[in-house]
């Protein structure tokens, strides 16, 4: 049980972590108890700076005031409406919303609860489009080496990232892989977008000729691959990316559960980029992080293919229970009103000057071999210790948070993501911080 007075478990052994080292964390666990704004409390009573927005969620930051009464308030008014045949408004207001705020062109949301399903979800849409349309022999899933789409059996498959598929089989059949972008002896120290490595695009072009474009349905790749260490695309990737696919008619998926809702100074990825996917699929800064919610926007032509035969059946034969959630509407749509309201979608472009210049100081510290940013995202990466992978980040992690400030580490790269409404000042914390912590580190 919880003792309430300090708010310590006196049992940890129940609880099995996700991406944990649970022996590790349970001789010496490190406790949250509270949130607001930029920091967390740790049990022990510190304030910790969070320095990754959660997991890449708490965009607008923690335990806002307006999400948290819309939360209350429609908890109090309906609780839960079932999805399946039922409907209820205030889903239709959010996915209203939604679409206004979508690149153009993708005008149907479909709603799910992480941002594994909505991979999920965007990969059955993308297999089903074709069926729809007379063209099943389309079937085969394009990811990348590297690529993180969530941890469900399609996402694993399409994603690039060994620790995560090298336990589960033989996964998903049909599935090939475009190389990842990471190019450290070209593109080392880089700010923004690399100059090099558009040319790895052209090898989506080798993979269809090996399958045949007939088979190939879809391409799925995070704009921005986050999880993995934050791998910027190079200058032209994407739409080369683009080019391939309607040159063959296969659609390309954006994974934008990282990228999606401010994280790059525009709404979406593919604001920033001006490429536009067929299907994108989002979550975690869609309701702030605060209830579990995920939407994937698909283009109206796609809607649309599957708007035939009788109106009494049904078109697409998928879904889950919590599907627009009537609470995690409500948290989203209250999310969206304080991005609106305080400039947070956008605000990443006016740090992004700084959030670079704070960064790349780092350069010539202990260990540090490169620094990646784009928007409010950013990633150092470090030299490994012989024989021991990830060992030399993991000390770091657990230093920064003795020091008061909460990063994440992905191997030997320590990945940042603050919340949007960070100022040039806790910026300039955080980095000051973080080159202490890389002096302690062996």
């Amino acid at each position: 049980m919880l003792d309430r007075l300090n708010k310590k478990p006196n049992d940890l052994s129940a609880f099995w972590m996700p991406f944990t080292a649970n022996r590790q964390f349970k001789q010496a666990p490190r406790m949250l108890v509270a949130a607001q704004d930029m920091h967390y409390t740790a049990d022990d009573g510190r304030k910790v700076m969070d320095g990754t927005a959660g997991l890449w969620c708490v965009n607008a930051g923690h335990c806002r005031p307006k999400i948290t009464e819309a939360i209350q308030k429609q908890a109090a008014e309906l609780d839960y409406a079932p999805a399946f045949q039922m409907g209820h408004p205030i889903v239709f207001e959010f996915a209203n919303r939604l679409a206004a705020m979508s690149p153009e062109g993708m005008d149907h949301v479909f709603f799910t609860n992480s941002g594994s399903e909505s991979v999920e979800t965007a990969l059955k849409i993308a297999l089903a489009y074709h069926r729809a349309r007379g063209d099943g022999s389309r079937f085969r899933l394009i990811g990348r080496e590297r690529g993180y789409h969530g941890v469900n059996f399609g996402g694993i498959s399409v994603g690039g990232i060994v620790s995560n598929r090298k336990m589960f089989g033989t996964l998903l059949t049909g599935v090939d892989h475009l190389p990842h972008t990471h190019l450290p002896a070209k593109n080392a120290f880089t700010r923004g977008e690399p100059e090099h490595g558009a040319d790895l695009a052209d090898e989506l072009e080798r993979i269809v000729t090996l399958h045949d474009a007939s088979t190939v349905a879809a391409v799925i790749v995070e704009p921005v691959a986050g999880s993995t260490g934050v791998l910027i695309p190079p200058k032209g990737y994407l739409k080369r990316l683009r080019e391939i696919c309607d040159k063959h008619g296969i659609l390309l998926i954006f994974d934008e559960v990282i990228t999606g809702f401010g994280r790059l100074g525009a709404p979406f990825a593919a604001d920033y980029f001006g490429v536009v996917p067929d299907i994108m699929t989002t979550a975690k800064g869609v309701t702030n992080g605060v209830i579990p919610m995920g939407a994937v926007f698909v283009k109206k032509e796609i809607h649309d293919a599957f708007m035939n035969g009788p109106e009494h059946m049904i078109e697409f034969f998928h879904g889950y229970t919590y599907s627009g959630n009537p609470i995690a509407c409500a948290a989203g749509l209250a999310t969206l009103d304080t991005y609106q309201e305080e400039g947070l979608l956008t605000r990443a472009s006016e740090l992004s000057d700084h959030w670079a210049d704070a960064l790349h100081s780092l350069k010539g510290e202990p260990h540090v071999i490169d620094i990646r940013n784009i928007g409010l995202v950013g990633a150092i990466e470090l030299e490994s210790i012989p024989g021991e992978p990830t060992k030399r980040a993991f000390s770091a992690f657990l230093k920064a948070f003795e020091r008061g400030l909460l990063i994440r580490t992905t191997g030997d790269i320590i990945a940042l993501s603050p919340p949007l409404i960070i100022t040039k000042g806790q910026i300039d914390e955080m980095i000051d911080n973080l080159r202490d912590v890389l002096r302690m580190v062996d």
